[in-house]
């Protein structure tokens, strides 16, 4: 492309953008230390943002400012950099490559138009960014390739640039490769060197090297013509012609804006090596909000509302689509502007949806935005306001969630979710002391608000308070923000909600006679329980003749056989799937009331359980493991090993097979985990509960 030397103006200062086309939202995908949090900070520093470039060993990179991440040294967060160059607003929104924070790596594809995806010069290209890669092309994202690291000792970007294109297939091809000191550019013909540092030197490559990059050339170009809408051009450059380089580089920049062309940038942070050729790119071939459809939008009661655009004058239309606690600010919510103009001191209309799967409720509140910013990591800088496909941040609006809608209180709206994973990773958690249960709980509702791959749920079978995670890296950050909270926390074993049956008919006899002074207690009955198919729940017959027990107190003796199901027979686990037929009994004229026969219902049930045999109950859950068909042996014999048992497979698309399999759930505790180790990050599962069914004999209670 053309040359390139351009640098912000105003280094470090906070922009307000007024015109969308001035914007660019790039998300960074790719694996864990493949480099995108180095090639973030590269790029601040070559743009002027920050006066010099942080390191990840050190801990003090812009993009990984929490501690977890820190004390990692990887991304555990999105985190947002803008930078200027050419006139224009890159944000550059660094992601998580590790799979646990695949929620994070979901809200940035959300916030951008366009990935960047970042894979490291010596190591391939792993399953994950392949899905990932698969997941962007579906909806049409344009996406470019950077290949980083290339002072790796192992390093082979040419190498690379074939994996990536034997992986990403079609369209992905080098606009530069790497020589000595700089790059070459296959379509300007330039070799730009970078010895000095950038920017770059543009001089004219030896004929050698040309040459030598003769046939990639040529690949690149047919490449770029077979995309342009001159259906001419391809037979006239098979002809002889040589067609102009301004020519070129349009269609190239139409293709790579449309999601058909895919350019791959040879770059090293360390040396500045594609610094500049990145930031061009974004600017000049990847698409402005303008061409980027928004999501879809309702009215808060569901009915439909016209199509958004990224006009400046349209409806106010913003999502949150990070929340974050900061130890000085409070709240801090990271929000793309779809639609409309968000400032400073005007009211908005906050509406939730789709979080009452994580446990809360819908809602829809009015607030004030005091400030508005412009988030450079951690570091706030305020900004006058915020247009339609611009990110900005707001502080302590405190009914916002990540996944709400931010909109005017005179038109309100909702925009239509994301497609979020879902946590399968328990984790019990128990503060310290008493002192520190208030604490857990304040800590936990924020983290849950701002984080929609975490739920919470109280067991009140077990007693546990139980995180839900996305896998054990994500349960120690929460874990870590939780003690950074001031809660004093620690984990104890996931206990698995048991129940119990009767495994044969027992009659019961119930007697509850006190005399004592006073008014007496006298309460009688006999009952028969019998087990009923599982699933049946709970059913009580009244087979009482001559009146032996008075038709007041039937009610009473149901009221305690019930109370003593849910408390259970046997090591405290609730009964199921039983009926109690009374049979007879005895009443007191004076003596007998409601709570004696309560009393002598609940004696009459211990009294059957122990003549019976009580059959112990485990939930047993409906799995569904989606994999690549060369890991279905491994899976379907952990399946087996796991008493799982395999209904049946499908073929998938993609050369993926789907596995469907029930499966005791205290085999699943760590089933996210061992899946991911199995299948090298490249399977899925979900799980429902299904029913419950007896425990084998032999089996160990799960405590």
């Amino acid at each position: 492309m053309a040359d390139k030397q351009n640098r912000s103006a105003d280094p470090g200062a906070a922009v307000a953008v007024d015109d969308p086309a001035k914007v660019r939202n790039v998300v960074l995908v790719g694996p864990s230390g493949s480099g995108k949090t180095t090639l973030t900070e590269a790029l601040l520093a070559a743009s002027g943002t920050v006066p010099r470039a942080g390191s990840v060993v050190e801990g003090t990179t812009v993009c990984d400012h929490d501690p977890a991440a820190v004390r990692q040294q990887r991304s555990v967060g999105l985190s947002v950099a803008p930078v200027l160059h050419a006139g224009h607003k890159i944000n550059l929104i660094d992601t998580p490559g590790y799979a646990d924070f695949v929620g994070e790596l979901r809200a940035g594809l959300r916030a951008a138009d366009a990935a960047l995806f970042v894979v490291c010069a010596a190591e391939g290209v792993d399953a994950a960014t392949i899905a990932v890669w698969e997941e962007c092309a579906s909806v049409g994202m344009p996406r470019a390739v950077v290949v980083s690291r290339l002072d790796h000792h192992r390093a082979d970007p040419l190498a690379e640039i074939a994996a990536c294109q034997a992986a990403f297939g079609a369209g992905v091809l080098p606009l530069y490769l790497p020589v000595p000191d700089g790059l070459v550019g296959l379509v300007t013909q330039r070799r730009y060197d970078y010895s000095a540092g950038y920017p770059p030197r543009v001089s004219d490559p030896d004929p050698a090297v040309s040459d030598e990059f003769a046939d990639a050339r040529n690949e690149l170009i047919e490449g770029i013509i077979a995309e342009s809408e001159d259906e001419t051009l391809m037979d006239r450059y098979l002809g002889g012609e040589e067609i102009a380089e301004d020519v070129l580089i349009a269609d190239l920049e139409t293709a790579v804006a449309r999601g058909s062309f895919h350019p791959v940038i040879p770059v090293c942070a360390t040396s500045g090596v594609g610094l500049a050729e990145v930031l061009d790119g974004i600017v000049r071939a990847f698409p402005s909000p303008l061409e980027h459809t928004p999501p879809g939008v309702t009215s808060p009661d569901g009915t439909e509302h016209a199509a958004l655009s990224a006009d400046p004058a349209g409806p106010l239309a913003a999502e949150v689509v990070r929340t974050a606690v900061d130890s000085y600010v409070g709240r801090v919510s990271l929000v793309r502007v779809f639609s409309g103009t968000l400032r400073p001191e005007n009211p908005v209309h906050v509406s939730g949806h789709g979080l009452t799967e994580r446990g809360h409720e819908d809602h829809d509140a009015d607030e004030r935005v005091a400030h508005l910013y412009s988030p450079l990591g951690a570091n706030l800088r305020e900004v006058p306001f915020c247009v339609a496909g611009d990110l900005c941040a707001l502080t302590k609006v405190g009914s916002a969630e990540t996944g709400d809608t931010v909109s005017s209180p005179e038109d309100p709206l909702l925009i239509k979710p994301w497609r979020m994973p879902e946590p399968l990773l328990p984790v019990a958690v128990v503060a310290k002391s008493r002192s520190d249960e208030d604490t857990l709980s304040r800590n936990l509702s924020r983290l849950v608000a701002g984080d929609p791959t975490l739920r919470l749920e109280r067991n009140a079978e077990t007693g546990q308070l139980v995180l839900w995670c996305m896998g054990e890296a994500h349960a120690e950050v929460v874990l870590s923000r939780l003690r950074a909270g001031g809660a004093d926390v620690g984990t104890e074993p996931v206990r698995i909600s048991l129940r119990s049956t009767f495994a044969k008919p027992a009659r019961g006899h119930g007697r509850h006679v006190k005399q004592s002074g006073g008014h007496g207690q006298f309460a009688v009955c006999d009952i028969e329980v019998e087990p009923l198919p599982r699933g049946s729940g709970f059913e009580f017959v009244d087979k009482v003749v001559g009146g032996a027990v008075p038709h007041q107190f039937i009610p009473s003796v149901e009221k305690g056989v019930r109370a003593q199901l849910e408390r259970g027979v046997q090591d405290g686990y609730p009964v199921v799937d039983v009926r109690v037929t009374l049979a007879d009994g005895k009443a007191h004229s004076v003596d007998s009331s409601d709570a004696a026969f309560q009393t002598a219902g609940a004696l009459a049930l211990r009294e059957a359980a122990a003549a019976s045999r009580i059959t112990l109950l485990e939930p047993l859950d409906t799995v569904e493991v989606s994999l690549p068909d060369e890991h279905l042996g491994t899976v379907l014999g952990d399946l087996s090993s796991r008493r799982g048992r395999v209904l049946g497979t499908e073929s998938g698309e993609g050369g993926h097979t789907v596995v469907h399999a029930e499966v005791p759930a205290a085999e699943l505790l760590r089933y996210a985990v061992d899946l991911r180790s199995l299948t090298s990050g490249t399977a899925t599962f979900t799980r429902r509960h299904a029913r419950f069914e007896p425990m084998p004999e032999g089996a160990v209670v799960p405590t």
